[in-house]
């Protein structure tokens, strides 16, 4: 059994496609993409997609990278299905792993930025929903461009299924502290986060609304 448990063994095939669209939800992303452009020709926001999705996206747009933020599961289908259609497609696959109800970590923060400026363009950025983290990780890159952090912020809104009074708000906070922090006294982003930001304090003093939780976590089931 070489050490690996069956469970523990990747999914593939037809058992990667039915834990992909039943376990995984993929049905319910057939016909709700939640798609974006964050910046045309340059940076692309979704739920995770299906293979053909992923296929049609690399036809249209050129992609070139897909930015995966849930990173490596695999007991996930659609983690297999996808990382099978990106290499089909020439396409340069990179995990970067953030979670959704926790204060952004400073040196996943960090990485994520080495890691924009170096793959090539036009990038796909999805997570599973393509609500929380995928918002966070848009609202990142406009800041490593030097936008304000206004635009950053509309990344994570109820257009894209973000419910910022739910634990997924956290991320809605983090944004705010910067701009709070930076309102008289402007200071680049990645300054900020190396020089002032507190993860823990963030941690400690959010506070979400429990009819919110119960949404999000319970109804919609989010990851």
């Amino acid at each position: 059994m070489s050490g690996i448990s069956a469970r523990a063994r990747p999914l593939g095939g037809r058992r990667a496609w039915l834990n992909s669209l039943f376990v995984d939800h993929a049905l319910l992303r057939m016909p709700w993409r939640n798609w974006g452009v964050v910046e045309s020709g340059r940076l692309y926001r979704s739920n995770h997609p299906l293979p053909w999705q992923l296929r049609d996206a690399a036809r249209r747009l050129g992609l070139r990278t897909v930015i995966n933020l849930r990173g490596e599961r695999t007991e996930c289908g659609s983690d297999r299905l996808g990382r099978a259609a990106a290499a089909e497609l020439g396409l340069v696959h990179v995990d970067a792993p953030f979670e959704s109800r926790g204060a952004p970590h400073k040196d996943r923060i960090l990485r994520l930025h080495e890691i924009f400026r170096t793959v090539p363009e036009p990038v796909l950025i999805h997570c599973k929903s393509g609500a929380d983290r995928t918002g966070l990780a848009a609202g990142l890159w406009l800041l490593f461009e030097g936008r304000p952090v206004e635009e950053a912020m509309a990344q994570l809104s109820l257009r894209w299924g973000h419910v910022r009074q739910s634990r997924t708000g956290i991320l809605d906070a983090f944004f705010e502290r910067y701009a709070a922090a930076t309102r008289d006294r402007p200071k680049p982003f990645l300054d900020w986060l190396r020089e002032d930001y507190d993860e823990a304090a963030l941690r400690r003093e959010f506070r979400s609304k429990p009819w919110a939780d119960r949404l999000v976590d319970g109804i919609l089931r989010r990851e």
